[in-house]
């Protein structure tokens, strides 16, 4: 197999193409990000792997990755990881999440050697409502409503955008509709939810909600680069909890409030600590369950997941503080900053 990883110079990135390497299937890959350099540590040191910045915005830029360096070192196998980690709307998430992935495929198909593409996705786009089943498949209704915030809209359109392939291309085009992943550095919003003392919630709700950790999400896109199968498949985690229950196993002091209250309430906490997360985003949620059925996944991809959430427990609670944590967490993973 010979790859070309986008958004390489994550957290998810880094820890996935360590892994790849270890495979002795995996000839090489192509690592690709915005950094010109990647971040001290993110990525380990190999003669299989290959280093290539490259801003996915610019069509020409991916134009000159996908008929240069992905080219020439015979790349068969896309995975598209790179997607905007700010949770507001505008023109630039649009244009990684949208345009960019658009592009990308479009080249990829005109890839002499290219077979699959892989599209990293997530459980956001499906319509949450108190009328829909607590346990989603993918056959369930995405997030159409106009009035939902820019962000969501973004991701469904990549989406669908990815999805109209799956029956049309060249490529085997699979979608994986990924379970939160609860971990810094990968725009995880209940991470950034968690990271004050005291987090609010609607008062009378308390969802269940599903959570994925990395190590599963590297098990998942593993699964998916070696099937065969096109299509679309949930990826579940191993955590399933109420939101309480979150709240309390991360130290956290959980204070339910009307909801009305909830999206002003944090607006000041954002322009206070900085921390991007936003009620509007993800009132439905915590108000109604929604979790994506694995079983498509488990019987076509053998996809389980087997790696629970580490949950800070006693001193590492109590020292989770803010958005130090979160690098103290990420340095601890891949290494000194």
């Amino acid at each position: 197999m010979k790859l070309l990883i986008t958004g390489a110079t994550t957290p998810l990135g880094g820890l996935l193409v360590r892994r790849l390497l270890a495979d002795a299937s995996v000839e090489h890959i192509l690592a690709s990000g915005l950094d010109h350099v990647p971040p001290p540590g993110m990525l380990p040191t190999s003669s299989r792997l290959f280093y290539a910045a490259a801003d996915l915005t610019r069509s020409r830029v991916a134009h000159d990755l996908l008929f240069g360096p992905a080219r020439a070192l015979e790349v068969d196998t896309i995975l598209h990881l790179a997607t905007h980690r700010s949770h507001v709307g505008s023109r630039a998430t649009h244009a990684l999440d949208v345009d960019a992935a658009r592009e990308l495929l479009l080249l990829a198909e005109r890839l002499p050697r290219a077979r699959r593409f892989v599209y990293r996705s997530s459980a956001e786009v499906y319509a949450v409502r108190h009328s829909a089943p607590d346990l989603l498949d993918e056959d369930q209704p995405l997030e159409l409503d106009v009035g939902a915030p820019p962000s969501v809209r973004d991701r469904v359109e990549a989406d669908m955008t990815i999805c109209g392939h799956i029956g049309t291309s060249r490529l085997d085009v699979t979608v994986l509709r990924c379970a939160e992943v609860l971990a810094p550095g990968v725009g995880s919003h209940l991470w950034d939810y968690l990271q004050s003392r005291v987090c609010l919630r609607p008062l009378g709700f308390d969802p269940m909600v599903n959570l994925l950790s990395l190590d599963d999400q590297v098990d998942a896109l593993r699964c998916a680069l070696s099937a065969t199968a096109r299509g679309i498949f949930n990826i579940p985690g191993a955590d399933t909890l109420p939101l309480s229950r979150v709240i309390a196993r991360w130290g956290r002091i959980d204070v339910p409030v009307p909801g009305p209250l909830l999206a002003p309430l944090y607006r000041l906490r954002t322009a206070a600590i900085g921390v991007e997360f936003r009620y509007d985003v993800n009132m439905r949620r915590f108000h109604f369950a929604a979790m994506v059925d694995g079983r498509l996944a488990r019987a076509v991809l053998d996809y389980q997941p087997h790696h629970p959430i580490d949950w800070p427990t006693g001193d590492r609670a109590r020292r989770a503080r803010g958005p130090a944590d979160a690098h103290r967490l990420r340095d601890d993973r891949f290494g000194p900053a």
